[in-house]
């Protein structure tokens, strides 16, 4: 069975940049040592990438989230350091949630990154719907959400959905 590691932006921006907090920087090891792992195994891995332009600011989510990151080409916008690989798929994506993941015939997927509360949940829920019958699993030691309240509901919320949560006891 093909095994799917989606990587969700794990990006400057999220990480120490302008969205960045020390929740997001304290997960980078298990990041790099869950991306090693489907490394070593020969699995798939997915980057999603957080992609805004420069008129940010002018987009509804600007305007609910009033604080310019991800703009594509900039520093904030890079995969953290350490992290890239250099067969892995990059995905940018405009918004939360990524809508095409009918184009990767996915088995058994495992979703790590930021921000759990975001757009791990997001794409969590929108696969789950596309792949009803699919293995789908997060790990909450390689997430972390705007804050910590909102990371544990988020991984409540996909648990009900039928996602499995593991690494939680890290």
């Amino acid at each position: 069975m093909k095994k799917t590691l989606i990587v969700v932006d794990m990006q400057k921006d999220f990480i120490d940049g302008a969205l960045g907090t020390k929740e997001a920087v304290a997960i980078v090891d298990n990041v790099k040592a869950k991306i090693a792992e489907y490394q070593r195994n020969g699995d798939e891995i997915i980057f999603t990438r957080d992609t805004h332009q420069i008129d940010y600011m002018s987009t509804n989510e600007g305007k609910y989230l009033p604080v310019e990151h991800c703009i594509e080409g900039t520093d904030g916008w890079q995969i953290w350091d350490g992290l890239e690989v250099s067969d892995a798929t990059i995905i940018n994506k405009p918004t939360f949630g990524y809508f095409n993941w009918k184009d990767y015939n996915l088995e058994d997927v495992e979703l790590i990154g930021l921000c759990t509360d975001i757009c791990v949940v997001s794409n969590a829920l929108i696969i789950k719907a596309l792949y009803p019958e699919i293995k789908v699993t997060v790990d909450a030691s390689c997430c972390a959400g705007v804050t910590p309240e909102s990371h544990l509901s988020a991984l409540l919320t996909m648990k009900m959905c039928q996602v499995e949560i593991i690494g939680l006891e890290r």
